[in-house]
């Protein structure tokens, strides 16, 4: 029994040379070979059982035949073309829509959207703090920016910048506990993420030190890091939501070296929102942050340690 469809690329073939009235300007349009038009069109015309063109020396005509399937054909990819249109087309071009992990906005981004807000005031701005994997199917979200490994099903991941993890606490409490290296932390009260990748034990198994005792959890790094500022203990924590407070002097770092997990910062979206020219403006404009962040904040007289460790269901988190 022959196949329902007939071969898609010679019917793709066929459609442009019977616009074109031309194998040669067909093969032109579509960067081929003329051989390779009229080799899919033979194929596709032994498919049907019947001549679609009479070849003349300069030109092509369509049979009757021909004519109707051109027709036909013509409805059908310009169907194709408007379910693509109708995924790429923006229904809220004026309205910035980005999902983000809690602590990033908290503590990075929103104190630096008044910029982005200044360039673009066409642009009204929703942000969503959440560790909810963003779907795009039913939701107004335009962008995701996450912390992860970068892959996510029916999802294009951009890297954005890595991050490194390391132990800070308020002055108070380092002067209070005489807690001035890594091997200090055997007296102190450590803060802990609910998430593995910022266990504890993992920052001190990479550098093989013990420490003391988990006395507080929280779900969040955003949380952690409220629970350093107010002198609850140490926390290990991202330099992207903590250097700022090193620079203003309301947290200090315990010793020079940091961890550099497997996740990393992602830019996220379905393929074609990326060409929507908002994200494109969030985007080229996110990018310069960063890199004037990392710029402002450089790890000096750091010691960075390379791990392999991340979560088996590679997940989008804080």
């Amino acid at each position: 029994m022959k196949e329902k469809m007939p071969p898609l690329q010679g019917l793709y073939y066929f459609y442009i040379a019977a616009q074109q009235g031309s194998f040669k300007k067909a093969a032109e349009q579509l960067f081929v070979t003329s051989a390779a038009i009229s080799q899919q069109i033979r194929a596709l015309e032994d498919w049907l059982g019947t001549e679609l063109f009479v070849r003349q020396h300069r030109k092509v005509v369509l049979t009757e035949e021909g004519r109707l399937l051109y027709e036909q054909a013509g409805r059908g990819f310009s169907h194709i073309q408007e379910g693509v249109r109708l995924i790429n087309t923006d229904p809220n071009p004026y309205q910035l829509s980005i999902s983000t992990p809690p602590s990033f906005a908290q503590h990075w981004l929103v104190s630096r959207i008044g910029d982005f807000r200044s360039q673009h005031p066409e642009l009204s701005f929703l942000l969503e703090p959440t560790n909810r994997l963003v779907t795009f199917e039913d939701s107004s979200v335009d962008l995701c920016i996450r912390y992860g490994e970068g892959t996510y099903p029916k999802i294009e991941s951009r890297w954005l910048m890595d991050d490194v993890v390391y132990p800070v606490c308020h002055p108070l409490y380092r002067e209070k506990h005489n807690i001035m290296s890594v091997k200090d932390l055997t007296r102190a009260d450590l803060i802990e993420d609910m998430w593995p990748d910022m266990d504890w034990s993992l920052y001190l198994e990479n550098l093989g030190y013990s420490g003391g005792r988990s006395t507080l959890r929280y779900d969040g790094s955003h949380f952690v890091l409220e629970g350093a500022l107010a002198v609850q203990g140490v926390a290990l924590v991202k330099h992207s939501i903590a250097a700022r407070y090193i620079d203003e002097g309301k947290l200090v770092r315990i010793g020079n070296q940091a961890l550099r997990p497997k996740f990393k910062y992602f830019l996220c979206a379905p393929a074609g929102y990326f060409k929507r020219p908002k994200v494109q403006q969030f985007q080229q404009w996110l990018i310069k942050e960063v890199a004037q962040f990392q710029a402002t904040y450089p790890l000096v007289n750091t010691e960075i340690i390379d791990t392999d460790f991340s979560l088996p269901w590679g997940c989008n988190r804080a």
